[in-house]
């Protein structure tokens, strides 16, 4: 174990560093990163590098290259920088690369060299061109900040919600602070600078001094300012050499060193584990790394070339022409474990497990040793942690191992942290991988998340990686394998090379009818590609016409758009493409398009009936439908004409249809319509009253009940209307006007044609029994018993029936045989019954 903590440097009394080779790095550089613009993404992201050709003494000619790298030096994309002079690059947490130029434009690019958008930090910043800038991570976002020649502050916490804020100005600065950086504190961005001796905080409204509590005296000059990672705490470098650390709120101070060092350090990074104590900086100059703390001694390394500083979650990267390599806190799991001389249980544990593959009997005096003091739980949790912090495999088995060997003398220990850590460990060794290139420690990966994780490698369209990973996790479809394989699929469009039909031949091949993917969406990526026949070759796919339409109408394919949300069935669908069709065809071509379309065209009448009445008229004159425009006219002489000659020639226009449409019947019936209509009003004119929009029956009665019984009359012939029709007519109107004395003049005048129970019926319907029985003597043999009935005359209608020797009577005045008084009259049909049967 001794030679394991070679590599451990003490800071202090409680705090080891180690410094470990990430990988050897084989990239071509041309040039000293010294004299490029570099820019490495955390979480072991990758690393772009613009070599810099703005540098006074470089040639004007010299066409810069923008090259991006993995993090273990493999090239991922190389291209001529045609655009203007960049001040600075950073990038995005979705790793996009932010180019920020001197005119203040913002240029974004993907992980390929891939363009992706740009936007302007600003009329103000372009004025006055940007001097220096700042691309910092937050809760909100990635976040761009610009210093411009004006010395003016103006920055954006979110760039993928740009909202600019120009910064107050600080009073009197009349050249460029000598460092300055980004806080965020309670979710608002702020800006730190220094002008000689004083600190300025900038916020969105207010520029307020600020003085580092136990700065040493002497200081006229802060050369370096440095952020750590949680924006929790802030150094800063003074021209005396002194590093002060403290609370990014400038409220505590943590501690002080001096490294007798007054040239200003190339970089200053903060170097912290999560949750640990320690807190250290590491500071770099040209040949020289320093790791300060709360210690009065420092760590030194000696650098060999050119070395650039990446802050890390619990670390600091540190990457050259020949090397990467990453700094970082022994974690405490680790320390206890292989410290020197330790006897820690986890420590105990591993050395166990090592005499037992030695067939050692000291294996077992080991554990014993554990076991009696209880801590055999601790031993093998000290060791699973301890592997998730280990690098190499072969340090990360054997702490397994150890792990492993002391679960099988526990009986009740819940093997879910050791399984779920072996994953995170194979998972984690995978992408470490130098072809790969993401050394994730286990802390940046949980810190991560294995989605996250899962998006990087599809961005870096490792797609079979990402596809093992997920099925050797078992994540759910929808969150893993079909995710990835869409991701896929949108790539796969992207290759121009291949023709569109062996594209969707392919794509459909390896998706099938994966859940959770979208064909549509892979054919809005092919269609965005510019490859339009292959994102129709692609919807054929798609199960969901609701998918599928609305992308065709996108494309300019509406009569296809169109049969897709016929074949569905779906109405709103068809009504949808309907609607963009009209707009975008002329009316004569909207029509032929409905002509071949029954059900498309159905919908749209149902449509146009309630919305819009001209185009249905049109319509059904295209088609030649004269019935439908027959009845179109018809209802229009009512819904919208008030003026009787209007209605008058809109019934004109329906019969003239119906006519056409050779429906006689309907024509003929116009024209009454129209009679009547003419009739009515000369009948409002002279006599008054309300008449119009009466039916022929209601304008009879009307009159009738007016006393105008010749022109009722007359009215009857006009429209020959039958004579049992008007008898029935004039019978209702007089009884309801209870004109008793009209009604018998009326039914003497001549004999009815619809003979006298009507009379009856009527009368007993107004309770007038007295006229009823006028009438009931008049009705003739066959409903006589029935009339005599209804006038309630019970006996009679006995004799009546007995007389006709009909047993349906004889039984229907039975039935109403029903009080005492009814007794004898039962008792005279039973008889009568009874004699028949003898006969």
């Amino acid at each position: 174990m001794d030679c394991y903590t070679a590599n451990w440097n003490p800071l202090g009394d409680s705090a080891f560093y180690r410094k470990y080779e990430l990988y050897s790095m084989d990239w071509d550089l041309k040039e000293e990163l010294r004299d490029c613009l570099v820019a490495a993404a955390p979480y072991g992201g990758p690393i772009a590098l613009l070599r810099n050709p703005w540098r006074k003494e470089k040639a004007a000619s010299v066409r810069p290259v923008l090259e991006i790298y993995s993090a273990s030096g493999v090239p991922l994309a190389s291209l001529l920088w045609k655009s203007g002079p960049v001040v600075s690059m950073g990038w995005s947490a979705e790793e996009e690369l932010l180019c920020v130029q001197e005119d203040g434009a913002v240029l974004v690019y993907g992980l390929h060299g891939d363009f992706r958008r740009h936007f302007s930090m600003g009329n103000e910043v372009l004025q006055n061109r940007v001097l220096d800038a700042r691309i910092f991570h937050t809760e909100l976002g990635s976040g761009v900040a610009i210093l411009t020649g004006a010395h003016r502050f103006t920055l954006s916490a979110n760039v993928g919600d740009l909202k600019l804020r120009r910064m107050p100005e600080v009073p009197g600065l009349q050249s460029a602070p000598s460092c300055w950086t980004t806080l965020f504190q309670e979710r608002v961005a702020h800006i730190l600078l220094a002008v000689g001796p004083d600190l300025y905080l900038l916020d969105h409204a207010t520029c307020s001094t600020v003085t580092p509590p136990g700065l040493p005296p002497g200081v006229t000059s802060f050369l370096q300012m440095a952020v750590s990672f949680t924006y929790r705490h802030l150094a800063l470098f003074t021209d005396t050499g002194c590093i002060w650390m403290g609370t990014a709120s400038l409220t505590d101070k943590l501690c002080e060193f001096n490294c007798n060092i007054r040239a200003p350090p190339k970089q200053m990074v903060w170097c912290s584990r999560p949750r640990s104590k320690e807190r250290a900086v590491v500071v770099a100059w040209e040949r020289r790394l320093m790791v300060v703390g709360n210690a009065p001694e420092s760590i030194q390394f000696v650098l060999d070339e050119d070395s650039y500083l990446v802050p890390e979650l619990d670390g600091v990267r540190i990457f050259s022409r020949s090397t990467h390599e990453f700094l970082h806190e022994v974690p405490v799991a680790s320390e206890e474990i292989f410290k020197i001389a330790s006897m820690a249980p986890g420590a105990l544990l591993l050395e166990a497990q090592k005499e037992y593959e030695k067939e050692s009997q000291k294996a077992d005096e080991y554990l014993r040793e554990i076991q009696e003091l209880g801590q055999l739980t601790q031993a093998v949790q000290q060791c699973i942690e301890a592997a998730g912090h280990e690098h190499g495999p072969d340090m990360q088995k054997s702490l397994l191992r150890a792990a492993s060997f002391g679960k099988c003398f526990l009986d009740r220990f819940p093997p879910d942290s050791f399984v779920r850590m072996c994953q995170d460990l194979r998972v984690l060794n995978a992408v470490r991988d130098y072809h790969i290139g993401i050394p994730l420690t286990y802390s940046q990966y949980k810190q991560l998340t294995i989605q996250v994780l899962l998006d990087r490698l599809v961005l870096r369209r490792l797609y079979p990686l990402a596809i093992q990973i997920c099925e050797y996790l078992r994540l759910p479809e929808v969150q893993g394998v079909s995710r990835i394989l869409a991701h896929w699929a949108c790539y796969k469009v992207q290759q121009k090379d291949v023709s569109d039909e062996d594209v969707a031949r392919a794509i459909n091949q390896k998706l099938g009818d994966t859940p959770g993917v979208s064909y549509s969406d892979i054919a809005a990526r092919a269609y965005g590609c510019g490859r339009t026949e292959l994102a129709i070759k692609l919807l054929e796919y798609e199960p969901r016409s609701g998918e599928q339409v609305p992308l065709l109408l996108k494309m300019k394919r509406s009569k296809l758009a169109l049969n897709k949300a016929i074949e569905s069935g779906d109405t709103d669908l068809v009504f949808t493409v309907l609607l963009h069709l009209k707009n975008e065809l002329n009316r004569g071509d909207f029509f032929m398009t409905l002509r071949n379309q029954p059900m498309a065209l159905s919908l749209y009448r149902q449509f146009c009936k309630h919305q819009e009445l001209e185009t249905l008229k049109d319509l059904y004159n295209q088609d030649d439908n004269h019935q439908e425009l027959g009845s179109f006219h018809l209802r229009a002489s009512y819904a919208a004409e008030e003026r009787i000659e209007g209605r008058v020639a809109a019934l004109q226009a329906a019969a003239d249809a119906f006519y056409k449409a050779k429906n006689e019947f309907a024509a003929k019936a116009t024209e009454d319509q129209m009679r009547l209509l003419r009739l009515q009003r000369r009948l409002e004119d002279e006599l008054g009253g309300q008449f119009l929009d009466l039916s022929l029956h209601d304008t009879v009665t009307t009159l009738i009940v007016g006393g105008h019984n010749k022109r009722a009359e007359q009215l009857a012939r006009d429209f020959r209307i039958p004579d049992k029709r008007l008898w029935w007519l004039k019978l209702t109107a007089l009884a309801d006007l209870e004109d008793w004395e009209e009604l018998e003049k009326f039914s003497k005048s001549k004999k009815s044609p619809i003979g006298y129970l009507p009379f009856v019926e009527i009368c007993m319907k107004q309770h007038n029994k007295y006229e009823a029985k006028k009438y009931a003597s008049r009705v003739g043999p066959e409903q006589k018993v029935k009339a005599l009935l209804l006038v309630g005359d019970v006996a009679q209608a006995a004799d009546v029936a007995i007389e006709h020797r009909n047993e349906a009577e004889l039984s229907l005045v039975l039935s109403h045989c029903t009080g005492a008084s009814d007794g004898a009259t039962a008792d005279k049909i039973q008889r009568a019954r009874a004699q028949a049967q003898k006969k």
